[in-house]
């Protein structure tokens, strides 16, 4: 990431919109510190809409779209958005997949968490699993001794045998069925919630 002083004042004054991972980008050391929630409300009352994009469960993203000063959140790598409509004062949510056809990939994953726990010694399920609707999360140096690249790749390549999906975050390894991932369902966002196509408006986005 450039520095702020690389950034053009004339760019600067184009953007809209700021896009956001969460974990060690707004968080520091695994906690949200005051200064990155403030910031976040200050842009929001400066006109600027605020989307974080994570790995995270869709528990977490329920509470964030609910709770934090933000205008929707990409969750689950992609599988998901949530916002909250403050006319209606109601949830809404958009998955990329049907319920019928995630209960029947969650019952796949089911078999592949199996095989990574007996294969790859001190990997763990992650502790935000059971918030999660749509993929595995396999815990590499979250809340477990951190393991070696080839423990990484070893989980990987069991996703992957499996044809599934997989991402490595800074703690998780993220495995899932589908196509999706998190800019295509941030365009699906961005189109369904301002009517606007993300890739023919790049200078009114930031994606920090």
């Amino acid at each position: 990431m450039k520095p702020i002083e690389q950034f053009p004042e004339h760019s600067r004054k184009n953007i809209r919109y700021v896009l956001t991972d969460i974990d060690d980008t707004l968080t520091l050391k695994g906690r949200l510190p005051a200064v990155a929630f403030i910031t976040m409300e200050r842009l929001r009352k400066a006109g600027i809409h605020v989307i974080p994009i994570t790995g995270r469960p869709a528990g977490w993203c329920d509470h964030i779209a609910r709770m934090w000063p933000v205008d929707g959140v990409v969750g689950e790598n992609g599988a998901l958005y949530f916002w909250f409509d403050e006319e209606e004062q109601k949830l809404k949510k958009r998955f990329f997949d049907p319920e019928d056809i995630r209960a029947n990939k969650r019952q796949n994953l089911k078999l592949i968490r199996e095989e990574i726990l007996a294969s790859v010694p001190g990997s763990a399920v992650a502790s935000d699993q059971r918030y999660r609707e749509t993929d595995l999360a396999i815990d590499y140096c979250e809340d477990v001794e951190p393991l070696d690249r080839k423990a990484v790749d070893q989980i990987c390549n069991i996703f992957k045998k499996h044809g599934a999906t997989c991402k490595v975050s800074s703690i998780h390894v993220n495995g899932w069925f589908g196509d999706y991932d998190k800019l295509k369902m941030t365009k699906i966002f961005v189109h369904e919630r301002w009517g606007l196509d993300l890739d023919a408006n790049k200078e009114q986005f930031l994606f920090c």
